[in-house]
């Protein structure tokens, strides 16, 4: 049976790597973060105290960085010349600065070649907010998921409690919004739904849902099957 390369996008807190991760593991394929890459990145940046307005030197960083995504115990570790940085590439400033970092050409070509290179056999499933419009622009499954500003900024707040991280629900909400404007106004690989994406809005539904919702617009497209209707 062949397999596919599937893509999931959508802003932030719409819960595409929880869906992907799901979706991965029930079809045994392999698991693609492409937004990890421009967290680790900007985690390098933070380090060497580079703001959004140092293009040349981010360019810089970028050639001569080595990102690596291991699968470990059923989770992707991520790892920046050697160090893991799974959880540190998670915080709401990497986060704010992954984002501008994104929007420059010169990276995203970069990256763009190392994210093909890796969904090239097909057994993938990549999240982001550009692989189905960019990344894998023919990929066999093309999902746009979303959900309201309130209810995303909901969930990205309580999991950032969880990790520890003190931050109020409104400035979670002032983030995500300014992300929002830049990541859908970008003049390089907007965020927008691809043409025959099909677009889920999760905002009443449970994950497993989701995930399950998924998971029929896969089987349809083994079938040969027209998808269902969402």
């Amino acid at each position: 049976m062949k397999q596919l390369v599937i893509a999931i996008d959508g802003p932030a807190g719409a819960g595409k790597s929880s869906v992907a991760k799901q979706v991965a593991q029930a079809l045994g394929y392999r698991y693609l973060d492409t937004g990890a890459l421009y967290r680790a990145l900007a985690w390098k940046a933070l380090q060497r105290g580079l703001r959004p307005q140092d293009t040349r030197y981010i360019i810089e960083m970028t050639r001569e960085t080595k990102v690596d995504l291991l699968q470990q115990d059923g989770e992707q570790r991520v790892l920046v010349d050697g160090q893991d940085v799974t959880e540190a590439i998670r915080t709401p400033e990497v986060g704010n600065l992954a984002s501008p970092i994104s929007a420059i050409p010169e990276v995203r070509e970069i990256l763009l070649d190392w994210q093909r290179e890796f969904g090239r056999h097909g057994g993938t499933v990549a999240e982001g907010r550009d692989t189905g419009t960019v990344v894998f622009p023919n990929a066999e499954v093309k999902i746009f998921l979303t959900a309201s500003l309130d209810e995303r900024a909901r969930r990205r707040h309580k999991e950032l409690l969880e990790r520890g991280i003190s931050i109020s629900f409104e400035q979670v909400k002032l983030d995500m919004e300014a992300r929002d404007q830049r990541d859908s106004t970008r003049h390089i690989a907007p965020l927008r739904p691809a043409p025959d994406a099909v677009v889920i809005h999760t905002d009443n539904m449970s994950l497993e849902q989701v995930v399950e919702e998924v998971l029929k617009l896969c089987r349809a497209r083994f079938t040969n099957e027209a998808p269902p209707s969402t």
